[in-house]
């Protein structure tokens, strides 16, 4: 698979793009996890990666995003995007998850990339903004990876997302494959899907549009309409991490997840602080799907390093995380994380004004955490990539 791989890297990948990706993406990600795993031993607390949302705004209306699109349109400012990467930097953390709403619909996003070019990005995007223009500029600035979200072939896919959002964003990765950049697909696996999404065929699909990354995620059942009928079972989770190992082996692709280290054990990022997510209007919170926040960037005049140090708010979600499972506790205990949000005096930031009743409405159900049923990697390469590039983030975070 090593050899496919690199082959298709050589053949497929802009030279220079492929060049400025080893340097920025992997050799300074590996910085930052020692940066980060000094502090630790400090007991100092601040994120080798970001997750930033530049705006609420997005182009489709896909089932289950909690993000909401419908309310006021927020973007975050210039100046709060500058002062996040330019204190991150100091502090080693030269990789940031930009995400919406979409993405590239902040006019801004190009200054971004430009402006820190020592920097590598990584846009969580539903790849239908992927004209010959933007694609263009994107080889020009040569520091950005797109990673395209995608749930399944076409009648999956547009069953979630909207009618014609599949073909469109398989133009679009193929501008992008003709360009050479490097680009990724996100899946998430839901009851509905996850057949489909984990079989050869549409591995194999991916590959030949030019992908060279596939993240899966789980479906979590947030937002205003939660569709819980996407939501997997127990068993489906266990054959989801057997069946992870074998495309790994199988098919010339970087297979990603984010829930299990290098051991099989269940993973919290957030729990390890090693990722916050950004709202577009500041909020420091805990994970994407989670629109609560105490904190804000613009707190004690920008000083980022003060304000995640400070809060009570980040640093009790690793105790609360711990005393309850290594997995995902918005799944297993929504109504006790509901009440440890509101305890808190956390403000709702989803901009519905409904948050809380939705978290606190959750059935609770099982999530990667599976005792008894760990699963370890079992290729050298993702023991190294998990346990060294990015902590047991799967490459990528």
């Amino acid at each position: 698979m090593l050899a496919k791989l690199a082959y298709r890297a050589v053949t497929e990948l802009n030279p220079t793009l492929a060049l400025k990706a080893a340097h920025l993406y992997c050799f300074k990600g590996m910085k930052a996890i020692h940066a980060y795993k000094s502090r630790i031993k400090k007991g100092e607390l601040y994120p080798p990666f970001s997750f930033i949302a530049l705006t609420n705004t997005c182009n489709l209306r896909c089932h289950g995003c909690w993000v909401e699109k419908e309310g006021t349109a927020h973007f975050l400012s210039s100046e709060d995007i500058d002062n996040i990467i330019v204190q991150g930097k100091e502090r080693d953390a030269y990789y940031y998850t930009l995400l919406g709403g979409e993405p590239y619909l902040h006019k801004g996003i190009w200054d971004v990339f430009e402006k820190h070019s020592d920097c590598y990005f990584q846009t969580i995007t539903n790849g239908m903004l992927f004209t010959a223009e933007n694609v263009r500029k994107l080889k020009e600035v040569g520091n950005v990876t797109p990673l395209i979200s995608i749930d399944g072939f076409k009648d999956q896919n547009d069953l979630r997302r909207g009618e014609g959002v599949f073909d469109a964003a398989d133009e679009g990765m193929d501008r992008l494959k003709k360009a050479g950049i490097l680009f990724g697909v996100a899946c998430t696996a839901t009851g509905l899907n996850m057949d489909e999404v984990l079989s050869d065929a549409y591995i194999e699909h991916f590959i030949k549009k030019g992908a060279m990354y596939i993240w899966y995620y789980v479906y979590r059942p947030m937002g205003e309409i939660a569709h819980p009928e996407y939501c997997v079972k127990k068993e489906q989770l266990i054959w989801m991490r057997k069946r992870l190992l074998e495309l790994r082996r199988k098919h010339p692709i970087f297979v990603i997840d984010t829930y299990w280290t290098a051991s099989g054990e269940a993973f919290c990022p957030a729990a390890m602080g090693l990722g916050y997510h950004i709202g577009p209007r500041g909020s420091i919170e805990i994970c994407p799907a989670l629109s609560f926040a105490k904190e804000r960037v613009q707190d004690n005049n920008g000083d980022l390093h003060k304000t995640f140090n400070e809060s009570q708010f980040l640093r009790g979600f690793t105790t609360f995380v711990k005393e309850r499972t290594k997995g995902c506790v918005i799944l297993e205990k929504p109504q006790e994380l509901h009440d440890y949000i509101k305890n808190a005096g956390a403000v709702d930031f989803s901009g519905r004004g409904t948050a809380f009743q939705e978290l606190n409405s959750i059935t609770p159900r099982n999530s990667h955490h599976l005792p008894g049923d760990e699963i370890p990697e079992d290729y050298w390469v993702y023991k190294f990539l998990k346990n060294q590039v990015f902590f047991g983030m799967a490459a990528i975070g």
